[in-house]
């Protein structure tokens, strides 16, 4: 009788957590949903309908073609798409740098280093964006991608991912190769690096995302629209006022989330692997 009751709650448990889960996925997609199929209506190119209609009242790839004619979209998309791979080397490759030399040299002080890393991500980006502002305008760097690649050196969250993944990996494998003549270098490369492939995907995604969406730096960075990215030319093409085109809009945006959709459904897996990986024991 206790098992029968112990299985019985499990299932009523199991049912609950699902229906849960379930009622949050539909909150998060039917937005989504609601987007894409206005971006085929037509009849909303000068207003939204209320109360909002799940099936377009004239569907049509017009807006589509109007999105391409009114915005130049891939200048945008190749602009944004530069800026996130030149931030996803620059960051990537300080995180796992520090990452590793935190995890295995065991030098003094790592972890006071690591913990005053940790503390740049308390201080809110507002705080620090005029300042960051005013010291590249002096370098004369503003309205150049490199306002961008620099300040993606101090990538702290990927520092502290990257260490807490190698810290699971064997130190043996380092004390082997040192013992074998290899470098530091080398070790960290040939070793270490293909090791990191699951929780180098995670990053990627996570700066991928952090980069493509933003839009209070890149207002404040660029000044030449050539040199804008998607976010900033949406905004700008939203904000005109002289042509409302709300399903247009709609348009552009459903198109500026497909590289974001793709790299998510290309590097799934290997987040899958990252956390499998993070219990291997030495």
């Amino acid at each position: 009788m206790n098992k029968r009751s112990l299985n019985r709650s499990k299932v009523i448990s199991d049912w609950i957590l699902t229906s849960v889960l379930l009622i949050g996925s539909l909150v998060m997609i039917i937005p989504f949903i609601w987007m894409v199929l206005t971006s085929f209506d037509w009849a909303a190119r000068l207003k939204i309908p209320f109360p909002p209609r799940f099936w377009p009242e004239e569907f049509s790839i017009r807006t589509y073609q109007m999105a391409f004619t009114n915005i130049p979209m891939l200048k945008y998309m190749i602009n944004s798409l530069f800026v996130s791979v030149g931030v996803i080397l620059f960051s990537l490759t300080s995180a796992l740098l520090s990452g590793y030399a935190i995890s295995k040299l065991k030098f003094k002080g790592a972890n006071i280093v690591l913990l005053l890393a940790l503390s740049t991500m308390m201080i809110p980006f507002e705080m620090t964006m005029i300042p960051q502002y005013l010291m590249f305008a002096e370098f004369k760097l503003l309205d150049t991608y490199w306002a961008f690649f620099l300040p993606a050196l101090n990538y702290a969250f990927g520092t502290f991912l990257a260490k807490s993944f190698i810290d699971q990996l064997p130190g043996s494998l380092r004390e082997a190769a040192i013992i074998d003549g290899a470098s530091e270098f080398t070790v960290f490369i040939k070793i270490y690096l293909p090791l990191c492939i699951p929780i180098l995907a995670t990053m990627i995604i996570l700066q991928f995302l952090a980069v493509w969406n933003d839009l209070l730096w890149p207002l404040l960075a660029l000044k030449t629209p050539d040199k804008y990215t998607i976010q900033l030319g949406l905004a700008m093409f939203s904000y005109n006022k002289d042509l409302p085109l709300p399903s247009v809009i709609m348009a552009a945006t459903t198109v500026s989330l497909i590289p974001v959709i793709v790299l998510y459904l290309f590097l799934q897996r290997y987040i899958v692997e990252s956390i499998a990986l993070s219990g291997i024991k030495q």
